[in-house]
């Protein structure tokens, strides 16, 4: 998937939920970042490099089949495929959100 593409899919399911309340970005390397401002409603999701409160340091691909519901973010984190620094609340927060259909 393409970062455009990736930006889209976060969008998605990101928006259909209330309020995250956080900030949120997705380090995707090489490939850009997806930042998240949940403390808007409904959230702004961009791809500029700013501060956030939780970062996820993943590969664009996993990102992607993680969305797909190919691969789950517990399982990353635990195999080292996915680094987080930042609150572990708000990462459990989105990983329920991004593996919601």
């Amino acid at each position: 998937m393409s970062l455009e593409e990736l930006t889209a899919s976060v969008r998605s399911k990101i928006r259909e939920n209330v309020s995250l309340g956080h900030t949120v970005m997705f380090d995707l390397g090489t490939d850009g970042v997806i930042f998240v401002d949940g403390t808007k409603t409904p959230a702004v999701i961009g791809n500029e490099r700013r501060e956030a409160e939780t970062t996820f340091t993943l590969s664009a691909d996993l990102l992607g089949k993680m969305l797909n519901g190919e691969g789950g973010g517990t399982l990353a984190y635990m195999t080292g495929k996915l680094k987080i620094s930042g609150s572990m609340g708000v990462a459990m927060k989105i990983n329920g959100m991004l593996d919601e259909s």
